[in-house]
């Protein structure tokens, strides 16, 4: 069995799970988005964005593929890339951090050590750029379906509430410190990313 990583690419984000390429809930205001729907073009504009965020900042996202069938993914950016960032209670992300917006695993590869592979891959990519953590805004509640990260989740893998809230806390990750997980920490991410649905990690909450 062959695992890879590699960036997510205008060629290769076709292999992200259908709902996903339709879904922009990350990369537009909450209006903006609206419109899209309305428009029936939320796929072109998450290609637009796509592009544009790999021109001007670099890579934003990883697919991970076993046995060249996509099994895993990622998106991050910073958060003047991630317009819905901004409406959160608890924003503005640190200027020193890159947001993690969101990651997923299908159901059928869990367990193979992917979550593990997909989030040190983010972290080694931006270590090398400079960042010095990974922010994410969590959801005390989460529903079924949803696309925001349980915060509990977040918790048990290492992140840290920066700023408390009833529903969306902010928290974050030192980036050495993802480096360096151990091995027990790194299981509990893969049953997080495992855990969201192929539908639920496209739809917000």
């Amino acid at each position: 069995m062959s695992r890879r990583l590699v960036n997510v690419t205008l060629d290769n984000v076709v292999d992200l799970p259908r709902r996903c390429r339709h879904c922009v809930f990350w990369e537009l205001d909450p209006v903006s988005r609206e419109r899209a729907v309305e428009a029936g073009a939320p796929e072109l504009e998450k290609e637009a964005w796509i592009s544009a965020t790999l021109l001007e900042w670099g890579s934003c996202g990883k697919i991970a593929y076993v046995d060249d069938i996509p099994a895993g993914f990622v998106l991050y950016a910073p958060p003047l890339y991630v317009p819905r960032s901004a409406a959160f209670p608890t924003s503005p992300v640190s200027a020193d951090a890159v947001l993690l917006m969101t990651a997923h695993i299908l159901p059928e590869f869990t367990g193979g050590g992917l979550g593990r592979m997909l989030v040190q891959g983010v972290a080694k990519d931006l270590t090398r750029r400079g960042v010095k953590a990974i922010e994410a805004f969590g959801d005390l509640k989460p529903e079924e379906g949803g696309c925001m990260v349980p915060a509990d989740y977040l918790l048990s893998v290492g992140f840290k509430t920066i700023r408390p809230h009833h529903r969306y806390p902010r928290l974050r990750l030192d980036l050495r410190s993802a480096l360096s997980w151990r091995e027990d920490v790194e299981v509990a991410l893969e049953r997080l990313l495992g855990s969201m649905t192929p539908e639920g990690a496209l739809r917000p909450a």
